[in-house]
């Protein structure tokens, strides 16, 4: 820069590239250098042309995205949701009934907490019983503790003469509803009758489906004329699903609100299997219990007096 001229062969490469130095006309192989800006402007401007060309690409793949965005948008919101919270009875309700009433081949349900009200026994009896007539194939399943519960026994009795089936579990996994595995309803907390999801999902109801057949396959029939109440099937199955959670360290409200049953009777259960065992507190009868081997036994002895009730 200082001298003005420099011989091409000594000139760096990086100020050719950059186009800081040129050939001198008025004497070949010889190089001059360029001002800056000039050489900025050379250098900077195919660059910026670049820049420019990408900014438009991006631009235009934006535009098409955001066209295609609002059409799928559009479309979906046609599409009926696949999953919906329902809040409030009334709006629960209201879709259960159109749901059921539009059933035409099976309905399932799965019906925890033991006992149910009359009031709802008879709103669902009805309902039930016109479905059954159009020949929908209705499968329950209730928890044992139904078995004592006269209210719900008379509704298992109506439904099943009308052509339903109806089988109990010691413990029913959670309040279900599936209605030609085309929607299906469970609740969203354990109140059950504050707010419920609708599904609609076809992977979601073959799931619940899947389940709900699992837990058919274990469960055991109701017939009015059956089982009873306190067969030894009934009472061992009641039986060691409390006892395996009494090691699992659950309370008894929290055993009772699972079987379907009252404290009361979770607590005279647990009560007999400590004085069978010699246990003098609940961690010692966890460990009574793990180590008896008394829950692998098919059958335990029931600790329960026939004449009982749940």
């Amino acid at each position: 820069m200082r001298e003005g001229t420099v011989c091409r062969e000594a000139a760096p490469p990086c100020l050719r590239a950059l186009g800081l130095v040129a050939e001198d006309p008025r004497s070949p192989g010889v190089t001059t250098p360029v001002p800056p800006e000039t050489a900025a402007f050379a250098a900077l401007r195919p660059i910026e042309e670049a820049i420019a060309d990408q900014q438009r690409t991006y631009r235009s793949v934006q535009a098409a995205l955001s066209a295609f965005g609002r059409t799928y948008d559009d479309a979906r919101k046609r599409e009926r949701p696949t999953l919906t919270v329902l809040t409030g009875a009334t709006v629960i309700s209201n879709a259960l009934e159109a749901a059921v009433d539009g059933c035409r081949e099976a309905l399932l349900t799965a019906q925890p907490g033991g006992g149910r009200p009359e009031h709802l026994l008879g709103e669902a009896l009805e309902r039930d019983v016109r479905m059954l007539a159009r020949g929908v194939r209705q499968r329950t399943i209730y928890q044992h503790t139904v078995r004592s519960h006269h209210p719900t026994l008379a509704y298992i009795e109506k439904v099943t003469a009308a052509g339903a089936e109806v089988h109990t579990l010691a413990e029913v996994f959670e309040r279900m509803i599936i209605c030609d595995r085309e929607v299906a309803f469970i609740p969203t907390s354990e109140e059950r009758s504050d707010s419920a999801l609708q599904i609609r999902h076809p992977a979601l109801l073959r799931f619940l489906t899947a389940l709900f057949d699992n837990a058919w396959a274990r469960s055991v029939p109701v017939d009015p004329g059956g089982v009873p109440a306190r067969s030894p099937l009934i009472t061992s199955d009641v039986q060691r699903a409390i006892l395996q959670a009494v090691v699992s360290g659950e309370t008894d409200d929290s055993i009772a609100r699972r079987m379907g049953m009252s404290r009361r009777s979770v607590a005279k259960h647990i009560s007999r299997v400590s004085a069978q065992l010699g246990s003098g507190s609940r961690a010692q009868l966890g460990y009574l219990l793990a180590t008896s081997g008394l829950l692998w036994l098919e059958e335990p002895a029931p600790l329960t007096p026939p004449e009982e009730r749940f």
